[in-house]
């Protein structure tokens, strides 16, 4: 028994550790076929509803826009509820709470998920703090310089626009780019190719001339 148990713990481990890279590359091909208009229902109103919430952002506050839209959605079922009631007074009927389904679900966080997607998000962090640490403390001069012009390009995007803005504009990018290098790519790799072969000519001209700097090995 003890044998049976121990074989149908490892089996379940199994199966729950190969659930989490299943789900992530799940969720990585619904975001591709999101930005890549596989449903243009779907993604249709992803972009319409993003996008107007960024509108809404951008001309009103935060706890303007977060308080309109709770109280649109009480309106809603405030209204469905006093709908159904005049309807089953009328009616005579006893269907009960319109809403009873929806309230009888588990709309909890299971803690095995919450604390996967902990561990995932920790990852990335630390990742991130350990990249960011080899730029500022120039452990590759070339890289920390590449940093400090595009913050340089930054202070100049940060004059012209603000930060709801560029979100508005990385929404709308994010839903059009996609689409139109997967119809007209064959021309955009040609571009970017000879576009990246300069900038790989630059940057081994500046390594060249950079004292104490060593050419990285392709």
């Amino acid at each position: 028994m003890a044998t049976q148990s121990a074989q149908i713990s490892s089996s379940q481990g199994l199966v729950d550790g190969s659930s989490g890279p299943n789900s992530a590359k799940d969720s990585k091909c619904s975001v591709q076929d999101l930005v890549y208009w596989r449903d243009p229902k779907k993604t249709g109103v992803v972009f319409s509803v993003s996008l107007l919430l960024l509108l809404s952002l951008a001309a009103f506050s935060i706890i303007s826009v977060v308080s309109y839209i709770l109280l649109a959605l009480l309106c809603v079922t405030i209204s469905f509820r006093v709908y159904k009631s005049v309807i089953q007074a009328v009616q005579k009927s006893s269907e009960g709470h319109p809403f009873k389904a929806l309230m009888e679900k588990d709309v909890s966080v299971p803690p095995d998920t919450f604390r996967k997607y902990v561990d995932i998000s920790l990852s990335y962090i630390n990742q991130g703090l350990k990249h960011a640490s080899r730029l500022f403390l120039v452990e590759d001069l070339v890289d920390s310089i590449k940093l400090a012009v595009l913050m340089w390009l930054l202070t100049y995007i940060g004059a012209v626009f603000n930060g709801i803005t560029v979100l508005i504009l990385a929404d709308i990018l994010l839903f059009t780019l996609p689409l139109l290098y997967e119809k007209n790519k064959t021309q955009i790799d040609n571009y970017v190719g000879i576009a990246r072969n300069h900038i790989n000519t630059l940057i081994s001209t500046l390594q060249k001339k950079l004292p104490g700097v060593k050419p990285k090995s392709e």
